[in-house]
Formats: structure tokens, C-alpha cells, sequence
């Protein structure tokens, strides 16, 4: 399209008077008499904004012509569109000086660019590859529909603010939950799907659900053919571009403009069910990948303030991420622009709680490099707003920095990676470990013991969406990732995992009795240790991904939730269920604080530290594979005692003596059938001052004052 046609378009359509309307609010704000449209770019010459009868109207309707004398205030375009109502589609074309190499610029009037302050987008007409290269690409570009949040019951909702030491995360993907034929729901792989699967969610204990990606990205990008012929798609989520919209691929309805009522409809019901709603966030990069990438919406409109460009030729694109691009986040635009959008799920959508991918590319400035006082996560720490709100970082990113228990701030919670692959290779049987799985079980004081800093800044967790399954973890040595067509060399190569001494699936029952421990085993772990637990979904009834320990592509059986599977694993399920349960009893396990010699009524201090031998846990035994300690109950809190024998062979443990009180057994995972926990008030006595724990095995016992012990 030349310049003289982009002008022409101007003249469509006349039946809504356009005022210059106000900068503020960024993005399509509906008023009493219309709707208000503004967009960030700071060297544009032009704006247009298209406007579109319908979601699949190859062309826009009406064209309106925003010039800089009467709709830019410095560096918004904006104007008010008299009549203009919810439901309304619309999108921008924006001119500029096309400088990529000393600029940065990438101006394009050709482009159609969607609003990245959009609360809802649509895509029944889009085409990737249109986006790419100089040409018009309006008849296959996606756009954006204005949407009125003020029109929803929210029925009293508000944000649960669940303490976050009594927060037991849930980590799924909102398509992958219901997907498969097996959920048996009337929407599959939906917000909706989501609401049907709360009485489950409610009954297994869980306080918060954290959800994969649900800002919109491109479900129909092809990322390459798989070795079976079929496409492979961006499952995950992890490459967004609409940061204010729900995910149009995960609503029943969408061209019904049901986007907001959907989304609200889940979190609301969550609520009602006592669970939060945390949302896994990806301000790092965006879909419009390098320079080779399509243009969406950022590039079009402000490139060389949106990502991080090469200082010598602005062409390029720097890459902390992996993806192609890396967001400039701590550029004031983008700050605001970041810090609005969370704000806004927040206020208008009642979310609690973030978990930031990839979360130290935001710690970055202009030209790279780690910056010791990053604006953008200062600024969310500090926000009024989010004041109440989980803040969740993985404190790594793409490109090495490593930021694990020094993550700028002081309130941010961190993905504690040390955790997870420590817990793993002492559960496997690695020697040498015990003093620091002592550290990550009191709360990682090492990486988190700065000022103000609590045991609940660590997120604990042995598996998430970026890895194996828990039952993958024991059933596999090796990542099988072929069905992602990359001749197995994506994801990561070294996973502390043990097959158990069978590769995949195996019909012996020994090696599947030990794999069920196992499985217990590193469940045990988790819940039983200070911080916040975060479960991967489907690890409770031993969902597979076949050996997949990477399957970001894979929107089939191989990611979905089997519940079939669900409904045959009882065992493994009963017992993830009374391990939740057993923490929320036990405030000892629950303690934000980390270990300080504090003594209780009975005079135990807080945690001693045991091997088999009583006070002797073995911090210098090169050989050492067994750890017990005692924790002491405050107030009415029971005391107890764990210990973690992670030889193959079984060995007698001496217990302590607390005066008063016998030792009763809670949970051994040596058990088998649900004799491996026992419930509340059935809990068998242990009659001696020793125990003998089976080879690898964890076992829990409670003290029970003498005047209450009833024999049995």
C-alpha cells in the first residue's frame, strides 16, 4: 500500500463525532458518550485508528486520522469517538521514521497493530506470516475490542490475602487441566473447564492455583512439523502480546466478547472455594520474537523503547530470554506500562497473587547489564496497589544472570532451584548431602537470610511445568523428548532423576513399590519443610508425559491431564491429601520464620538435629545419606519428629524422650495401601525409644501427652 492509499483511508465513514478526548488512561476507555482511545509513541508521526463492524471484517469501516496538533500530548495519541460502545473491534496503524540501524525504529503504516493496553483481542482472521515483511496485512491481522469492566457482579469478591506461610500452591496450565476427553467437562480446556474441576481442587487441599500464561499469545503459531506429521504449537504460553487480555484461546465464547466475564467468572468461584488465583507472568519477552519476527503491536508502534536493542546497530535484537527479544522494562514507558497492567488484574479481575518468568531480565537496564535498584521491581514492590499481593520471581533469565536469594527487594518471593535439585539427588540416594538438606528444610537460610527476609521468600518445589513429572522423575534417567522434533536435545539434559532400575514404564511390581515411595518421599519433603510448597498438577495421581521433560510444544496427551489416571491412582492421591492436611495441622511446619534456638514450654529448642544416633546428624560424613531431627510445638502445637533414611537398607533411630509424652507414628512411606499415614486421633504408638525406618523411607511421629495415650 503506498502513502497516498494509507491517506486516502482517512475519509471512510463519518457517524461518530471525534474529539481529541484525553492521554489518560492508556489503551480503550469506555465513557458516558463513547469511547476514549489512546496509545504510547514517542516519534510517530501518524496515527490511525481503524475501526471494524465486526470481529471477521476483512476491512475497517471507518478510519480515523489522529495528527499531531490536535491528538498528541507529547507522547500519547489520543481522541474520543462519540457513540462508540463495548463490543466495538478495533486496531492502529501508526507512521514514523523507519530508522532500525541508528534509531531503532520500525514504523510501518502498512502494519495493522493491535492495542497493548487491550482487555480483549480477537484473531478469527489471523495470519502469522501476514505480519511478517513490508506488506498490508489488514484482511489477516488480529484486533482488539473495547470492553467495559465496569459492568460485571463480582457479588462481594475480594482478593483472599491467605498468609503466605499457610499457602500451598497448585502450578497448572488452565488448557492442559480439562483438555482431555477425560475430564468429562462441558467446555474443555477452558476457563470454564477450570470451574468444573474446583470440588476436586477444594478436596486435595490446595490453598492457591498458580496458572501457565493465561495474557493472550498465539495458539495457531507453528513453531515446526513433529516427527508424526503434525504441527507443533506454542502449548505453554510463554510468548505473549496481549498483557491485558485473557487468553482468547481459553474462552468458550470468544466472539461474544465473553473474555473478562469468563476469566472473572473462574477466579470468582476459586474464591468462593477459599483458593487463590495466582498468575504466572511473562514480561521478559514478547510474541514479536527478533528482527526477523512479526509485528504486532510493540515494534510498530515504540521498537526502540519497548526491547533491548544492540547499541551499535539497532537492528538487532538483544536476547536475555531465549525467545528472540527482551523486553526493556525498566524504560519509564514500560515501566508504567508493566506496573498499570498488573495493577489492572489486580483491581479489575481480583487476582492475588504473580509469579514473574524469567524474572531477572527485569533487573536489566538499557544496554544490558544487571542494575543494582531496577526501577520496574522496586516499583512493583512498592506499589500501593500490589501492597497485598504474592510477588513471585524466577530469579534466573536466559542470558546467566542468576539471582537466586539475591533478588532485588525485600518482599519478593523466589523459585528456589537449589531446593529442588537437592531434594531430588538426596531422595535419589546421593551421599554427602544431609547439611544441606537441613538448610533447605529449615527455609533456606542461606540464600534468604538478608534484612527482613523470611523462610517464606523460598518457593519450594521438586517439579514444575519446565521439567519431568513427579512420576517421570522417578521412572526415567534420561529426557525422551523426540515428539518435540528437535532430535532430543532441547530441555535440560542433567535432572537428578532415578528410574528406579527401569527406563519408562515397568509392570514389576518392586520397581513400581519403590517408585511409589520415592514419589512419597519427595512429596514428604516438600511438605514438610518451611517456605511454600508449590505442587505441579497431575503429580498427585502420577500424571506422565511419557518421559517429556520439555513439552512446551505439545498440546496433546503428552501434556493433558489424564483422569482416568486420576481415578486409578488412589493410593498416591490419598496420601498427597494427608500430607497437605498434616501441614496445616502442624504450625511448626508452617513457622515464616527460620530456625533460632527458640525453646518451647518442654524445653526443646525449635529444631535438633539427629542422625541415627541422637544429636550426632553427621554434618562432615562424606557417606552420610540419613538425617532426623525433632521439631519443637509452641503453644498447643504438638511437637515432632522426622526421620529420613535414604540408605537401601533399614536402620534403628534413636528417639528423643520428652517428658510427659510418647512418640506416635503419622506417616512412614514404607507403608503401602494407606497404612503409610495414619489419621488424626488413630495414631499408633511407637513403644520403644527407637525406630526402625525401612531404607528409604520418611517417617513423621507426633508427640502425644501420656494422660491422652490410649493404647492400641
Amino acid at each position: 500500500m503506498t502513502t497516498s492509499d494509507f491517506n486516502a483511508q482517512a475519509a471512510i465513514g463519518a457517524d461518530g463525532a471525534v474529539t481529541p478526548g484525553h492521554p489518560q488512561p492508556l489503551g480503550a476507555t469506555v465513557t458516558a458518550e463513547g469511547v476514549n482511545f489512546s496509545l504510547f509513541s514517542e516519534l510517530a508521526t501518524r496515527v490511525d485508528l481503524l475501526l471494524f463492524d465486526s470481529h471477521d471484517a476483512a476491512q475497517p469501516s471507518r478510519v480515523i486520522t489522529m495528527d499531531a496538533e490536535h491528538h498528541r500530548s507529547f507522547h500519547f495519541w489520543h481522541c474520543h469517538v462519540a457513540g462508540a460502545r463495548p463490543g466495538q473491534v478495533y486496531a492502529y496503524r501508526v507512521d514514523g521514521p523507519n530508522d532500525a540501524r541508528e534509531v531503532g525504529t520500525r514504523f510501518n503504516p502498512r502494519k495493522v497493530l493491535l492495542d497493548p493496553y487491550a482487555r480483549a483481542n480477537i484473531n478469527s482472521l489471523w495470519e502469522r506470516t501476514s505480519a511478517l515483511g513490508p506488506e498490508d496485512n489488514c484482511a489477516h491481522s488480529m484486533r482488539s475490542m473495547v470492553v467495559d469492566t465496569a459492568s460485571y457482579d463480582w457479588e462481594g469478591d475480594q482478593p483472599l490475602r491467605t498468609p503466605q506461610a499457610d499457602t500451598i500452591i497448585y502450578e497448572m496450565h488452565v488448557g492442559g487441566l480439562t483438555a482431555s476427553p477425560t475430564s468429562k467437562v462441558a467446555s474443555p480446556g477452558t476457563f470454564s473447564g477450570v470451574v468444573e474441576k474446583i470440588p476436586y481442587l477444594q478436596d486435595l487441599g490446595i490453598t492457591a492455583v498458580e496458572l501457565l500464561p493465561v495474557f493472550d499469545f498465539d495458539e495457531r503459531q507453528v513453531l515446526r512439523i513433529g516427527p508424526d506429521g503434525l504441527p507443533l504449537r506454542n502449548y505453554w504460553g510463554y510468548d505473549p502480546f496481549g498483557f491485558f487480555a485473557p487468553h482468547t484461546g481459553y474462552c468458550s465464547d470468544p466472539h461474544n466478547f465473553t473474555h473478562i466475564t469468563e476469566f472473572r467468572d473462574m477466579v470468582k468461584a476459586l474464591h468462593r472455594a477459599g483458593i487463590e488465583v495466582i498468575l504466572d507472568v511473562v514480561f521478559n519477552h514478547t510474541s514479536e520474537g527478533n528482527e526477523h519476527g512479526p509485528t504486532i503491536s510493540f515494534r510498530g508502534q515504540a521498537n526502540e523503547v519497548f526491547y533491548h536493542l544492540w547499541p551499535g546497530d539497532r537492528r538487532q535484537y538483544m536476547d536475555f530470554t531465549g525467545c528472540g527479544n527482551a523486553v526493556n522494562a525498566n524504560h519509564p514507558a514500560v515501566a508504567k506500562f508493566i506496573i498499570e497492567c498488573l495493577e489492572y488484574w489486580v483491581t479489575e479481575h481480583h487476582v492475588d497473587g504473580f509469579r514473574f518468568d524469567l524474572a531477572s531480565e527485569l533487573s536489566r537496564g538499557a544496554e544490558g547489564y544487571e542494575m543494582d535498584v531496577p526501577p520496574v521491581l522496586w516499583g512493583i514492590e512498592l506499589s500501593s496497589v500490589l501492597a497485598e499481593t504474592k510477588i513471585i520471581a524466577e530469579p534466573w533469565d536466559g542470558g546467566g544472570l542468576y539471582q537466586v536469594g539475591r533478588f532485588p527487594g525485600r518482599r519478593w518471593s523466589q523459585w528456589n532451584g537449589p531446593f529442588r535439585d537437592e531434594m531430588r539427588r538426596f531422595v535419589r540416594g546421593d551421599r554427602g548431602l544431609v547439611g544441606t538438606v537441613a538448610t533447605r528444610i529449615g527455609g533456606s537460610h542461606d540464600l534468604f537470610h538478608r534484612t527482613g527476609e523470611l523462610a517464606t521468600n523460598s518457593i519450594n518445589f521438586i517439579t514444575c511445568h519446565d521439567g519431568f513429572s513427579m512420576n517421570d522423575l522417578v521412572s526415567y534417567n534420561h529426557r525422551h523428548n523426540e515428539a518435540n522434533g528437535e532430535a532430543n536435545t532441547d530441555g535440560a539434559a542433567e535432572n537428578h532423576s532415578w528410574n528406579c532400575g527401569v527406563e519408562g514404564p515397568s509392570e514389576d511390581p518392586v520397581v513400581e513399590a519403590l517408585r511409589m515411595r520415592q514419589i512419597k518421599n519427595l512429596t514428604a519433603l516438600l511438605l514438610l519443610s518451611r517456605g511454600v510448597p508449590m505442587l505441579l498438577a497431575g503429580d498427585e495421581f502420577r500424571n506422565t508425559q511419557f518421559g517429556n521433560n520439555n513439552a512446551y510444544c505439545q498440546d496433546s496427551p503428552v501434556s493433558w491431564l489424564d483422569w482416568e489416571q486420576a481415578a486409578k491412582e488412589t493410593e498416591i492421591h490419598g496420601f498427597f491429601k494427608a500430607m497437605i492436611e498434616f501441614r496445616k495441622r502442624h504450625p511448626a511446619l508452617r513457622n515464616p520464620q527460620f530456625f533460632s534456638e527458640r525453646r518451647n514450654e518442654r524445653g526443646l529448642p525449635d529444631v535438633t538435629w539427629h542422625g541415627v544416633c541422637l544429636e550426632r546428624p553427621g554434618w562432615d560424613d562424606s557417606e552420610a545419606r540419613v538425617l532426623s531431627y525433632t521439631l519443637a510445638g509452641f503453644g498447643d502445637a504438638q511437637d515432632l519428629h522426622v526421620i529420613l533414611n535414604m540408605y537401601d537398607q533399614a536402620l534403628d533411630f534413636e528417639l528423643p524422650q520428652v517428658p510427659g509424652h510418647r512418640w506416635a507414628r503419622a506417616v512412614d512411606t514404607a507403608g503401602a495401601g494407606g497404612q503409610e499415614y495414619a489419621p488424626p486421633g488413630s495414631e499408633p504408638l511407637v513403644p520403644e525409644y527407637t525406630y526402625h525406618a525401612q531404607g528409604r523411607s520418611v517417617v513423621v511421629l507426633i508427640a502425644l501427652p501420656e494422660q491422652e495415650v490410649i493404647p492400641r
